[in-house]
């Protein structure tokens, strides 16, 4: 990016924007991130994780394939949370206007896409995704130490995706060619359409689901940032 801020229009075309007021360098980032709630939520969480997967031991072969399976499914539920949850539309029934909190805070996080605070999880979602989630593993598997395994590694890559997307959201630039192209993908979605490129820290959902269309074929959206005045016609 050129060290001058483009035009909301030029950002537009190009599927990018330019840079907000957050960290310049990883040793700026890390502070700043490490002092939201998200963050240091999953860190104590993916600790105690670990640290009991270790205490229980039990190790095997076996022990591979929750973690391949989530490598697997990360993908395709990056692409469904995305789509059905954090862009899911205020709704009136019976008189009533049902519009919950996470969508809420995503609109926000369209319309102030360099505002911070808006960047990660929602605090509040872990009160029913944490058990929620430790059920379904222990539920699943066939043996306790096999559940842990999958937990620990579910909540390893929730932090990769809290970290992945704080950075798209900074001035940090990646050094890799791998995170340059998830830093551009999701400043597609944002400045470019919203409608395509749900990806966050893996593409293969959009490339299934067939939201991952040349940048120059898809049309610049006037409600990538007010998501309230679009609707997902396209995805």
């Amino acid at each position: 990016m050129s060290s001058a801020e483009p035009t909301a229009a030029a950002c537009a075309r190009r599927g990018t924007s330019g840079p907000g007021e957050g960290p310049r360098t990883l040793r700026e980032a890390i502070p700043v991130f490490s002092r939201h709630a998200s963050p240091r939520f999953l860190i104590a969480c993916f600790g105690v994780a670990l640290g009991v997967r270790i205490l229980v031991g039990r190790w095997s072969a076996w022990d591979a394939a929750p973690l391949a399976g989530l490598l697997l499914y990360w993908p395709i539920q990056e692409w469904l949370i995305h789509v059905f949850i954090l862009h899911a539309r205020p709704k009136r029934i019976f008189g009533h206007t049902i519009d919950f909190r996470v969508p809420r805070k995503h609109r926000a996080h369209h319309r102030e896409p360099w505002r911070l605070d808006l960047v990660f999880i929602p605090i509040h979602s872990f009160v029913y995704s944490l058990p929620l989630l430790i059920g379904t593993w222990f539920a699943l598997a066939p043996s306790a130490p096999l559940a842990l395994t999958g937990i620990a590694g579910h909540l390893a890559l929730a932090l990769h995706y809290e970290w992945v997307h704080f950075l798209v959201h900074t001035r940090v630039q990646p050094r890799h060619a791998h995170y340059r192209r998830l830093r551009d993908n999701h400043r597609r979605h944002h400045f470019k359409n919203e409608h395509y490129w749900f990806g966050v820290t893996m593409l293969g959902g959009d490339r299934l689901l067939r939201t991952a269309p040349s940048v120059a074929a898809v049309p610049a959206s006037p409600t990538a940032r007010s998501l309230e005045q679009g609707g997902r016609d396209a995805a």
